[in-house]
């Protein structure tokens, strides 16, 4: 039976089972779900410290094609404009899914809900998931790789026709095939937590540049906001130690109050910032996705939405070959692939890293330069749309 085995069953490596499934159940093939953690159906539970992630007005078409909107909408939170500023300075620069004729230009899901909404849509008939297990090697082999999988009644191996890694930015298995990857360090790292604020979020998005990086307060259920705070790295430890109010006065500082006083903040997490790119994301047999083929600055939210595109693209090229009879391994589909996604993920890594370095810049004749483009921006229509249309994921 032809098999094509997804390293990684979080965000990324279940929409690909979810998008495959249908067509492997026609022609016969078997998916397998390998994940260290094990699967937690119908086990969500609403908490005020969920992660969070921005789904773009693309993804959110690409997931009604997947058939789970509808579910998934229930919980999540639409984004009505989106607010871009740069602290001390008047350059200003406002986007409004009225304006651009969409009902949201993005929404904010809980990764949790997310997660069970895929698990829910899956067909274990067709989608076998083996949880909690790990990869712990990968041979090339003839037609396809042999898989040693270590779980708790011991190791086990394992024949596909096709192997996908989507387990994240810090893949050892990657190390092992010798997949090498660019790193690019910001010296920055992220600060993660949800806040409550006097105000509420009012739908909107803020995007704050300050001289320390970059702040984003994105609007979540309940009007909470979810919180990336951008800080040097020899800043970040300091900050995330600090008790709780004067964290929220350090953060009123650098953001002002647009969403008035910030009353509440959750549990912190931080995460350091690189630029990574996998040097190659097609072998024979072999594709790398998700983070771990390219993991970017969270500063325009573009990580998860292009491995999205990245993921539809591939089930449409692996369901052409199920039509077509072909080995889902063969090298020149998967070269195909890669042809067609090279374009777009050049594009989203260069305007999310492009726009890292500018506003994380403190010399006065760049800062003087971006607050004029952001003034530019919202004096400009028709540039405005363009940026709002790559926000959203969307052709210009």
């Amino acid at each position: 039976m032809t098999s094509i085995s997804i390293v990684g069953g979080g965000m990324v490596g279940a929409s690909l089972a979810l998008a495959l499934q249908a067509g492997a159940r026609d022609a016969g093939w078997q998916i397998n779900l390998i994940e260290a953690q094990p699967p937690k159906a119908g086990g969500y539970q609403p908490s005020y410290d969920a992660r969070s992630t921005a789904l773009s007005q693309g993804s959110c078409r690409l997931f009604e094609q997947l058939g789970i909107w509808k579910r998934l909408s229930e919980r999540v939170e639409p984004i009505a404009h989106i607010h871009v500023s740069d602290q001390g300075h008047p350059g200003i620069t406002r986007l409004a899914a009225r304006d651009e004729g969409v009902p949201a230009l993005g929404y904010v899901v809980d990764n949790t809900w997310l997660g069970e909404v895929l698990l829910q849509a899956l067909d274990t008939s067709v989608v076998q998931w083996l949880a909690p297990m790990q990869v712990t090697a990968a041979q090339p082999r003839a037609g396809g790789y042999q898989l040693t999988l270590n779980a708790a009644e011991g190791e086990q191996t394992l024949e596909t026709d096709l192997l996908v890694v989507a387990d994240g930015g810090r893949s050892g298995l990657l190390d092992s095939l010798g997949v090498h990857r660019h790193q690019r360090r910001y010296g920055q790292t992220a600060i993660i937590a949800n806040i409550t604020s006097s105000k509420g979020h009012q739908g909107v998005a803020y995007e704050r540049f300050t001289p320390n990086g970059p702040l984003a307060l994105l609007p979540l259920s309940d009007q909470r906001s979810a919180l990336v705070w951008t800080l040097p790295e020899d800043q970040a430890n300091d900050v995330l130690a600090l008790a709780d109010n004067e964290f929220l006065q350090q953060l009123q500082q650098a953001f002002g109050y647009r969403l008035g006083g910030l009353i509440r903040v959750g549990e912190r997490h931080a995460y350091p910032l690189s630029l990574i790119e996998a040097a190659e994301q097609v072998r024979p047999h072999l594709v790398v996705l998700g983070n771990a083929a390219h993991s970017l600055h969270p500063i325009a939210g573009q990580g998860f939405n292009l491995s999205l595109r990245d993921t539809l693209a591939l089930a449409e090229h692996l369901l052409a070959a199920a039509d077509q009879r072909k080995n889902p391994g063969d090298l020149s589909l998967l070269q195909s692939y890669w042809q067609q996604q090279q374009g777009d993920q050049q594009l989203t890594v260069a305007f999310s890293d492009r726009l890292t370095r500018l506003f994380s810049n403190r010399q006065p004749l760049l800062t003087a330069g971006r607050n004029l483009g952001l003034l530019g921006l919202d004096l400009l229509p028709p540039v405005k749309h363009l940026l709002a249309r790559q926000a959203m994921g969307l052709k210009a």
